[in-house]
Order: structure tokens, then C-alpha cells, then sequence
């Protein structure tokens, strides 16, 4: 099929689903969508909580407010559902940063990838259990799917293998040249990843809550199914979680819009009509979307005092160049003390090489300029 087409295709599938779930507002069942809607609010509650434990091991002598995680959590997940690529992540970077003293970029985006471990394991056995019941389509058919980002690359095999081996190659050759030219950015990164290496403890503090979390998350799914007259039952939300966690792969759109919705259908296709299932493709991310997007608003407005998500984004990105800068004068700095002979200032650029080396220097040339 041509690119094009495909698009076209993609596109129409979708404003038809939108189509089915407004006629379909009349049949909706409004308490089981609230529940639904509450329950996955709680979810991301409980997950976020495992973040806060994760950072607290990262930081155990910073001060570390929760709600201020949980608000830079909700914030991200609800900006992620109306924006491509994962845009809220950057969100979640900046304002968990700013919510702790001394945290660094690096630290926060391992810790971040933390949560990860849990969402591989819970992913095989849902991605298992969903090819396993003859209703998910097979990875070579899901060039036929009216997903434009899903079947151009099932559909263009070579395309996809170079560009996972680009996406490799590009990874192994930032590690190459970040151990090379900032060895403190190893030692922030296993900062993030301390809870990690206590293997208790992460089951405990991490694991644990991440699975109570999913217990949720799961229940979310179930009402809204049921809300949408699909139908609620352990196999219809294993097979729902392992659509979202294919269209998690590919985050070319907020949300994974289209992706879900051509899988949806297709999984669905014997349970329901296909506007009954058309109308829960696209209504359970519509709730959701507003119920995540409505709570993180909420949240940037009363905890950070900040009005809007694109000004959360360029006080993120503001501050990061800003960093960026301080970190080249400091680099040049070093280097100039050592080049000139100047054997005054190396015991402090030793002493303060660490991960908050420059925030350090800074607070000691202060006291030497201060009478």
C-alpha cells in the first residue's frame, strides 16, 4: 500500500471510530466510566509512589516531598496523551529536578527507567497470554492493520532493521564518547539505579507497589470496557493491556492513538459490533486522557505554580541550558587551573568533582568574594 494511502487510511479509520464513540454516548455507562476513570487515577498514584521510593534511595539525605512526585507524575502521563514522542517525559525530568536539592538530570532519567524492570516482566506474560488466544494479530500481519506507524514498518522489514540498528549504534556510540568525556555522568546514573542493586528493597518498596499499582490499572480497564458494552472479563483486559503495551513501542502519537485502535478492533472483532468496539477504542483513551491531562493540570497549578504545560516545558528547557553552560565554564575552568601550573585551586576542583561539583564551586567562590 502506498505511504500515502496508508496514511489516508489511518486517518479515516480513526475520525470514523471518533464518529462511533459520540454515537454511541447515549448507551455509555456513565458510573462504571467514572470508576473506571477514578481506578486509573489511582494507579498512577500508586506507581508514582514507587518512583518517590526509587528517588528516596537515589537521595537519602535530600528532603523529598511526595506530592511534589506525584504531581510531576500525573502532570507527564496527562501531557503524554496529547502529545507524540513521549513529550511529557520532559516534564517529569524537569519537575521532579526542581523538586529535590542537588538532583541532577541524570540521576532523575535513570531513576525514571527504573520502572521499566517492572514492565518488561509484566509484558511478556501479557504479550504471552494475548498470542496465545488466536484473536491478536501475528507480527508479520501487522502490515494489513490501518495503523500507519505499526504497518509501515511490519510492511518495510529492511527499513525496520536498519533503524533499530541505527538507534543501537547511536546509543553505544553517546555511552562511548559520555565515558570518555564526563565520567561523572556514570557515577549519576548509578545513583539513579541505587534501589536496584538492594534486591529487598526494590521488591519492597518498588515492585510491590508497582504491582498494586497494575492491580488497578487492570480494574480501570474492566469498567471501562464494561462502560462501552464490550464486556469486562480477565481474558478482555489481558488482551487490552497487551494492545498497550505494542502501542507503548511505538509512541509516534499521543497515547498510541491509532495504533490502539486498529488493534483494538481487530482483537475485539468477534466479542462486539464493530462500532460498539470502534466506540471503545477511541472512548477509553478519551477518558483517560482527560482524567490524567484534567488531575496533572490541577497539579502544576496548585504544587508548582505553573499555569500551563508549554510553560513547564520552557522553564525545563531554560534550565537545562543553563546547566549546560555552567558545566562547559566549570570544565574550562579545570582545565585552565591545571594548564597554567596553577596547583592553588586543584585541591578544591578535586574535592568538588562530584556530582554536585558545580553548584559546590559556585558556593565557595561566594564565600571568597564576600567580605
Amino acid at each position: 500500500m502506498p505511504v500515502h494511502g496508508s496514511i489516508g487510511s489511518n486517518i479515516t479509520s480513526f475520525f470514523d471510530a471518533v464518529g462511533s464513540f459520540f454515537d454511541s454516548l447515549s448507551r455509555v455507562g456513565w458510573l462504571s466510566l467514572l470508576l473506571g476513570a477514578t481506578a486509573f487515577v489511582i494507579y498512577l498514584s500508586l506507581r508514582s509512589r514507587a518512583f518517590f521510593h526509587t528517588l528516596r534511595a537515589a537521595y537519602p539525605d535530600e528532603p523529598i516531598a511526595f506530592r511534589r512526585i506525584w504531581g510531576a507524575y500525573i502532570a507527564a502521563y496527562g501531557f503524554n496523551n496529547v502529545i507524540p514522542a513521549r513529550g511529557g517525559d520532559v516534564i517529569k525530568l524537569f519537575l521532579v529536578k526542581r523538586s529535590i536539592p542537588h538532583a541532577t538530570y541524570p540521576a532523575v532519567g535513570a531513576a525514571i527507567c527504573v520502572e521499566a524492570v517492572f514492565d518488561a516482566f509484566m509484558a511478556i506474560f501479557i504479550l504471552a497470554f494475548a498470542f496465545s488466544q488466536g484473536v491478536f494479530p501475528k507480527p508479520p500481519d501487522f502490515a494489513k492493520l490501518e495503523a500507519f506507524d505499526l504497518s509501515f514498518l511490519a510492511s518495510h522489514p529492511k527499513f525496520t532493521l536498519f533503524l533499530i540498528t541505527a538507534s543501537v549504534v547511536a546509543v553505544l556510540v553517546g555511552f562511548a564518547v559520555l565515558s570518555q568525556r564526563v565520567k561523572a555522568f556514570w557515577a549519576r546514573v548509578r545513583q539513579g539505579l541505587t534501589i536496584l542493586f538492594d534486591r529487598r528493597r526494590y521488591l519492597r518498596e518498588v515492585f510491590a507497589w508497582q504491582l498494586a499499582g497494575w492491580c488497578f490499572r487492570f480494574t480501570a480497564f474492566w469498567f471501562l470496557l464494561e462502560a462501552f458494552n464490550v464486556g469486562g472479563s480477565v481474558r478482555n483486559v489481558l488482551l487490552v493491556l497487551g494492545v498497550n503495551a505494542i502501542a507503548a513501542v511505538f509512541p509516534f502519537t499521543p497515547g498510541g492513538a491509532g495504533i490502539q485502535q486498529a488493534l483494538l478492533v481487530k482483537v475485539f472483532a468477534g466479542a462486539a459490533s464493530g462500532a460498539t468496539v470502534a466506540a471503545y477504542s477511541v472512548g477509553q483513551q478519551i477518558v483517560i486522557a482527560v482524567a490524567t491531562l484534567g488531575t496533572g493540570f490541577a497539579a502544576l497549578v496548585g504544587i508548582f505554580r505553573i499555569r500551563s504545560f508549554k510553560e513547564a516545558m520552557r522553564m525545563g528547557k531554560e534550565e537545562r541550558e543553563a546547566e549546560k553552560a555552567a558545566a562547559r565554564d566549570d570544565a574550562a575552568a579545570f582545565a585552565d587551573g591545571f594548564g597554567s601550573g596553577d596547583v592553588g585551586d586543584a585541591p578544591e576542583l578535586a574535592a568538588t568533582a562530584g556530582p554536585d561539583g558545580p553548584r559546590e564551586r559556585a558556593r565557595r567562590r561566594r564565600e571568597r568574594r564576600s567580605p
